[in-house]
């Protein structure tokens, strides 16, 4: 979980101001949590309390911490669709491709007893807004790369994985870093996120890879952060940096449910 939060806080000043190299301070004074921060966190609170019950409330644990939490913070970036699905207590999933599934899945892998079980979470916790089929690929994508890195596969198998479940993956950072644009789809963002994880050589430079590419970086960079965590482990002092930018009671959730 840690990982999509530093990931997010790093990417934060480059969404809107995308920096095409792996040179960048981290951490500055410009820095932020945004929606995906939020949402990962809101999401693991929901599958840490619908766990007592073996996850048969899921769905409403997901509409309530997700509803309860995210408003506390109105303006933290939310998308347009979801901003009212927020807002509206009886709001249905609206069939969403966006990238806000992929976001906020890692803790289904990291809660997760088995691959099987990672990917049901991550299907449940992608539809409850992002219903449509590729808002569903995205997070269980993320969530299948999380749960092989945390199992000790190598670089090499989870691309294999990735290539036979989910994306063709037939590019690389370089190929694209010129001509790559803003995406938030899951389709247009996640396999880049992915590749900038089976590129790197430790979590910070995963984290830089992703930013690296422009487009939507705190998100891209939430995305590649907890598959980064899970392989690599994350260095010492960041998640004292992370935490940092947290507010008090985002903090206290976060270390209750790890």
């Amino acid at each position: 979980m840690y990982g999509a939060i530093i990931g997010d806080i790093v990417g934060s000043r480059f969404e809107w101001d995308n920096i095409l190299t792996k040179k960048f301070d981290l951490f500055t004074d410009h820095c932020f949590f945004t929606d995906d921060s939020v949402m990962t966190i809101a999401v693991g609170k929901a599958l840490h309390e619908s766990r007592k019950q073996n996850y048969a409330d899921l769905n409403d644990q997901l509409v309530y911490w997700m509803h309860k939490i995210g408003k506390r913070y109105p303006d933290c970036g939310y998308g347009g669709h979801f901003y009212y699905w927020m807002f509206h207590d009886d709001a249905e999933p609206y069939n969403s491709f966006g990238n806000g599934s992929a976001m906020r899945t890692s803790y289904c892998a990291q809660i997760a007893e088995s691959l099987e079980e990672a990917l049901y979470l991550a299907e449940k916790c992608a539809a409850v807004t992002h219903n449509h089929p590729e808002g569903i690929k995205g997070a269980q994508a993320v969530t299948a790369c999380i749960w092989l890195a945390k199992e000790g596969k190598s670089q090499e198998e989870i691309r294999c994985y990735v290539r036979e479940h989910y994306y063709d993956m037939d590019f690389t950072l370089d190929g694209i870093r010129k001509s790559y644009r803003f995406d938030v789809t899951c389709q247009g963002s996640v396999p880049q996120a992915i590749e900038a994880f089976l590129e790197a050589v430790s979590f910070e430079d995963a984290i830089r890879n992703a930013i690296s590419i422009g487009g939507d970086s705190d998100t891209i960079a939430a995305i590649t952060g907890p598959i980064a965590e899970a392989y690599f482990g994350i260095p010492e002092g960041f998640i004292q940096e992370a935490d940092s930018y947290l507010d008090d009671y985002l903090k206290k959730i976060v270390h209750t449910i790890l």
